[in-house]
């Protein structure tokens, strides 16, 4: 049998804690500032230890009420978020974060299909370039970018980034049928973020002491890809996000045996939390199948 503390004690002074003043942490739950100051104290009699100390007008933590507060934060994150998937039904809604320009060059047109074999799963996409650690219940699924291996979140390789030139069909038929890459430079060179990849492209082609010119800067791969496909200039563009494109024929590579792979990849990442939740379990069998036909597409391109 478990001998736990009053919970409601608990909160309260995880709240104070986390203010260092108790009318903050009042007005967070909605109780009188008296209120806060009860249940402390009915926790401090509980524990048989002091939690606070008044150093003139300051309030600080003793040293046991730090160390249970560093222990209690992520128990009360852990229990709001197992309270939060038990709260959906289990269809949904199911939260997805997702890199902008994986969003829109990939996901988004595969969405239409999802929909059509799942309509009773509520799907909800969130665009954001910041990183998502897991602890924050507003997701339940995260599509990044990176070198892999994020603390305290599951993840699954979606694909691996290869990188060769883009242009638009009109752009390529000014260009050389048997195009190089300095051939290349009579044409606006599309950069994205990181800004060295031309660099190392011509270098990987065999230009390693060609000067890159400046070009047109763009802060995301997707608008590079649009820039390119709308003809101004040709992109070092991702095949992955670039699949859709190059089989529709908005996009076509004036040097397809030239090609450099990145150091970053694509993932699917989830708090070990939602491994049983059939809803958001479906959405990322759907995603890694759908990923890896079209991580296929890309490498056969």
């Amino acid at each position: 049998m478990r001998r736990l503390p009053p919970l409601g004690a608990v909160r309260a002074f995880e709240a104070a804690a986390r203010h260092l003043h108790f009318t903050r942490a009042a007005d967070e739950l909605a109780v009188t500032q008296a209120a806060i100051s009860h249940q402390v104290r009915l926790l401090e009699e509980w524990l048989g230890q002091p939690l606070f100390e008044r150093r003139g007008r300051v309030l600080a933590l003793t040293p046991t009420g730090a160390t249970y507060l560093a222990d209690l934060t992520p128990a009360l994150e852990r229990i709001a978020a197992a309270s939060a998937t038990a709260r959906r039904p289990a269809n949904g809604p199911v939260r997805m974060t997702v890199l902008p320009s994986l969003a829109a060059r990939w996901l988004v047109p595969h969405l239409p299909a999802f929909q059509a074999a799942h309509p009773e799963i509520d799907l909800q996409l969130t665009t954001t370039a910041d990183l998502w650690d897991g602890r924050d219940t507003r997701f339940d699924l995260g599509l990044r970018s990176g070198p892999g291996g994020w603390p305290g979140l599951n993840s699954a390789l979606l694909a691996t980034e290869t990188l060769t030139p883009l242009c638009s069909p009109v752009l390529r038929k000014a260009l050389p049928t048997f195009c190089t890459p300095p051939d290349l430079l009579r044409q606006r060179l599309l950069h994205d973020t990181p800004k060295g990849n031309w660099g190392r492209w011509f270098s990987a082609a065999g230009y390693p002491d060609l000067p890159v010119p400046a070009g047109l800067n763009l802060s995301d791969s997707a608008l590079a890809l649009q820039a390119a496909a709308d003809g101004q200039g040709v992109a070092l563009g991702r095949l992955f996000l670039a699949a859709a494109d190059l089989r529709a024929g908005r996009l076509v590579m004036p040097c397809p045996e030239q090609r450099i792979s990145n150091d970053y990849a694509y993932w699917l990442v989830w708090p070990p939390r939602h491994d049983a939740n059939p809803a958001i379990t479906t959405v990322r069998d759907w995603i890694r199948s759908t990923a890896q036909a079209e991580n296929t597409g890309a490498e056969q391109a």
